[in-house]
C-alpha cells in the first residue's frame, strides 16, 4: 500500500467501478499506468540516473513507485540483459538501445518507453516457463517502440480529443453527438487492439530470428489467461475470453489463434527434440530458484481476509464476504456480488488538526454533520462519520497511527444496521503487529525440485504454501495441463516459505 491522490473519494457513484477497474487491470500495456505511490513509507529510494532525461526520469520514478520499485537480482538481471541484446540484434532496429529494469511486483506486467525504458515484473518472469516464453514478451514490448506505437497512439488520442471537442461545443442534436462521441471511441480502441496485434508478429519475428521458440508468445499467453482466472473473481468481473469492442486489447484466445499463425511463418510445431526443450527449460528454471513469488511483505500483503504490513506495523481484517486485493494507490476491497466495498489509504494530517475536523474538511463531499464522531479503537484516536451519494453510502473512520491517518472508506448500496456492525468489526480488528508477526512475515519464494518416482501434481502441489487451488496454481505455473503427468528427474517449480 502506498500515499497517492484521494480523487475516488470526490466519486460519489463511481466507487464499485473504481474497485473493480483496479482488481481488473490488464497483463500488458503500451504504455505503463499513471498511478500514484501512497505510503510514503513504501515509496522506494528515487534513483538519480543522469542518463535519462527529466520527463523520462520522472517517468520512471513513477514505475518504481508503482511497481514496489526495483527487483534485485544481479543473476536474472544479467540474463535478461544477454536476453534482449540477442533479440536487439535480430531485430529491424540492431540500433535501439534498452535498458531493462526488473520490477518488485507479482503482478503479470511488461512495457516499454519510447526511448527504450524495457520494464518488466517479477511475477511474469516467474509464470514463464522457459526463456522463449520470455523472450517473446521482451520482444513484444520491443515491438512496441521499433513501431513507435507510443507516438501514434497519442497522435490518435489528439483526434479523438478533437471530435470530443467539436461534439462538446458545436453539436447541437444530442443523438447526433453521442454517435460521432461512440464512432471515435471505437476507432480509438480498434487502432489500441491492432498495436497489439503488430507487436506480436513484430515481437514473435524477432524471437524466430533470435533462435528462440516463436511458439513460447502462444505459450505464454495461454499461461497468462490461465494465471488470470486463478484470482478470486469480483463482481461485475469481464470475461477474458469474450472480446470487447471498446477494450484496448484483443481477448487472449484471438491472441493465441493470431501468434501461432505468425509461428507457423517460421518453423512447423515441435520440430525441436524433447531432449532440447527440457535442456531449455532447466536452464531457465535454474535462474528463477529462489526468486521471490507473490506479494513482497515489505509492501503488505493479503492472507485470506487479512492484510499485513510489517513494515509499516499494522493488520486489519476485512468483514465476511471480501476478497482484498493490496494495489498501489490502495488496499481495495470488495463484496461478491458487489453490494458492498472497502478502501484503505494513508494520508498526511497535521497533528493540531483533529480528526474530526480532517473529516470535514472537504476531502469527501456530502458528510452528514451529525454523524460525525471522535472515537477510539484500539487505543488509537480514531474519528468516524457517514456520507450518502446518489447510488451509494458510506462509513468512513479515521485513525491517527504514528505520524500517519489511515482512512477506511466503506461502501454499501444500502447501509443498515448490520452492514455498519460488519464495517465497525472490520475497523476494530485494526492493530499494531506484534514483532513475532514483523519476524514471521516473510516472502513466498520459487523453489525448483527435481520430480522422484511416484510423485505426483497433487503430491507436490500440497508442498505448495498457497492457501487456494495449489493444484491448479501448480499446473499453471509449470505449463501443465490438467491432463499432463509428472516424469521422474524432471524438474518443476513450487512455492515455499
Amino acid at each position: 500500500m502506498r500515499r497517492g491522490l484521494a480523487e475516488f473519494a470526490r466519486k460519489k457513484c463511481g466507487y464499485a467501478a473504481v474497485v473493480v477497474a483496479a482488481l481488473l487491470l490488464a497483463a500488458c500495456t503500451a504504455s505503463p499506468p499513471a498511478n500514484v505511490p501512497l505510503s510514503a513509507a513504501a515509496v522506494p529510494a528515487k534513483p538519480t540516473d543522469t542518463s535519462m532525461s527529466p520527463a523520462v526520469l520522472r517517468e520512471h520514478q513513477r514505475i518504481l513507485a508503482t511497481y514496489g520499485g526495483v527487483y534485485t537480482d544481479p543473476r536474472l538481471q544479467s540474463v535478461i540483459e544477454q536476453m534482449v541484446e540477442r533479440l536487439v540484434a535480430a531485430s529491424d532496429k540492431p540500433d535501439q538501445h534498452y535498458k531493462v529494469t526488473i520490477l518488485n511486483s507479482q503482478s503479470v506486467n511488461a512495457f516499454a518507453l519510447p526511448t527504450g525504458q524495457l520494464y518488466v515484473t517479477r511475477g511474469l518472469i516467474a509464470l514463464a516457463d522457459d526463456e522463449s516464453e520470455l523472450a517473446s514478451v521482451l520482444a513484444h514490448e520491443m515491438g512496441h517502440v521499433i513501431a513507435r506505437h507510443a507516438e501514434l497512439r497519442e497522435q490518435q488520442e489528439r483526434q479523438a480529443d478533437l471530435v470530443n471537442r467539436v461534439v462538446t461545443d458545436v453539436v447541437s442534436d444530442p443523438t447526433a453527438g453521442a454517435l460521432a462521441l461512440a464512432k471515435s471511441k471505437l476507432a480509438l480502441a480498434s487502432f489500441s487492439r491492432a498495436q497489439e496485434f503488430e507487436a506480436d508478429e513484430i515481437g514473435i519475428r524477432i524471437a524466430a530470428h533470435a533462435g528462440y521458440d516463436p511458439y513460447g508468445a502462444a505459450r505464454f499467453l495461454t499461461a497468462m489467461e490461465r494465471n488470470s482466472a486463478l484470482k478470486p473473481e469480483p463482481a461485475l468481473a469481464i470475461n477474458p475470453a469474450a472480446p470487447d469492442f471498446l477494450s484496448s486489447h484483443p481477448s487472449t484466445p484471438d491472441r493465441v489463434t493470431n501468434a501461432i499463425a505468425s509461428a507457423r511463418q517460421y518453423r512447423a510445431p515441435a520440430t525441436d527434440t524433447v531432449q532440447e526443450r527440457q535442456e531449455a527449460r532447466v536452464a531457465y528454471l535454474g535462474n528463477l530458484d529462489g526468486i521471490v513469488y507473490g506479494e513482497d511483505p515489505a509492501e503488505g500483503f493479503v492472507r485470506g481476509r487479512r492484510f499485513l504490513h510489517p513494515k509499516l506495523g499494522f493488520t486489519f481484517t476485512a468483514p465476511d464476504g471480501f476478497a482484498l486485493d493490496n494495489t498501489a494507490q490502495a488496499v481495495l476491497g470488495i463484496k461478491r456480488g458487489g453490494s458492498e466495498a472497502v478502501r484503505l489509504d494513508v494520508v498526511r494530517v497535521p497533528a493540531e488538526q483533529t480528526l474530526a475536523e480532517y473529516l470535514t474538511s472537504g476531502w469527501i463531499e456530502n458528510i452528514e454533520p451529525a454523524s460525525v464522531e471522535e472515537v477510539t479503537i484500539n487505543g488509537f484516536p480514531s474519528a468516524t462519520a457517514t456520507a450518502k451519494g446518489d447510488q451509494w453510502d458510506f462509513r468512513l473512520y479515521v485513525i491517527r497511527f504514528g505520524s500517519d491517518v489511515y482512512r477506511f472508506i466503506f461502501a454499501a448500496k444500502h447501509l443498515n444496521a448490520e452492514t455498519d456492525r460488519a464495517f465497525r468489526d472490520s475497523v476494530g480488528s485494526f492493530r499494531r503487529m506484534s514483532l513475532a508477526e514483523i519476524e514471521q512475515a516473510k516472502p513466498l519464494r520459487l523453489r525448483v525440485v527435481r520430480v522422484a518416482a511416484g510423485d505426483t501434481v497433487e503430491r507436490l502441489a500440497s508442498r505448495m504454501a498457497v492457501t487456494d487451488r495449489a493444484v491448479e496454481r501448480f499446473r499453471v505455473l509449470n505449463g501443465l495441463e490438467p491432463g499432463d503427468r509428472l516424469k521422474a528427474g524432471s524438474e518443476v517449480k513450487i512455492v515455499v516459505e
